[in-house]
C-alpha cells in the first residue's frame, strides 16, 4: 500500500523547477502530485509520478540528484471535518506524521491525502483497521490521471 515518492533538493530557482519538469515531460513521464516547501536558498521537492524508476533513470542521467521515499496514500471524502477525523485516529494510535500534502477537487467528490509517517507499517495496519481507504500505486495513478 506504499507508495514512491521522488524528493529532490532544488536551487529556490524557477530554472530548477523548469528544468527537473522539462526533464521528466520531455521523456513521457507525468506528474501525478507534487509539493515544494522552501527551505531558505533551496526547497524540498517531492513528486509522485507515473513510472518512478523510469524517472529516476532519467534524474540519474541529468544529474540530478533524488532519493525515493515510501509514502502512503489516503483516500477520503472531500468534505469538512474528514482530515480532522483521520488525525484523530492517527493521534490515539501515537502515530507521528512527518509531513503529508493532499489532492483535492477530484471528480469523484473524493480527496486524496499523502503522508509520511514516522512508521509507515504501523500507519497501514492502524488506519486498515479503522477501515479507511488507502490507494495503492495503480489505484492511485488511475485517480490522478482522471482527476
Amino acid at each position: 500500500m506504499k507508495l514512491k515518492q521522488i524528493s529532490v533538493q532544488i536551487e529556490n530557482s524557477h530554472d530548477r523547477l523548469y528544468e527537473f519538469t522539462r526533464a521528466l515531460g520531455d521523456e513521457g513521464i507525468n506528474l501525478r502530485a507534487l509539493t515544494l516547501v522552501d527551505t531558505g536558498h533551496f526547497g524540498e521537492l517531492r513528486v509522485l509520478v507515473s513510472d518512478t524508476s523510469t524517472a529516476r533513470q532519467i534524474l540519474m542521467r541529468k544529474d540530478i540528484p533524488a532519493r525515493v521515499d515510501d509514502v502512503v496514500a489516503v483516500q477520503m471524502e472531500d468534505k469538512p471535518g474528514q482530515l480532522a477525523d483521520l488525525l484523530e485516529r492517527l493521534m490515539e494510535a501515537r502515530i507521528k506524521i512527518k509531513y503529508g500534502y493532499a489532492l483535492a477537487g477530484m471528480d469523484s467528490g473524493k480527496a486524496i491525502m499523502i503522508f509520511r509517517f514516522d512508521d509507515n507499517d504501523r500507519a497501514i495496519e492502524v488506519l486498515k483497521q479503522k477501515e479507511v481507504q488507502l490507494v495503492d500505486r495503480d489505484s492511485f495513478n488511475r485517480l490522478a490521471a482522471t482527476g
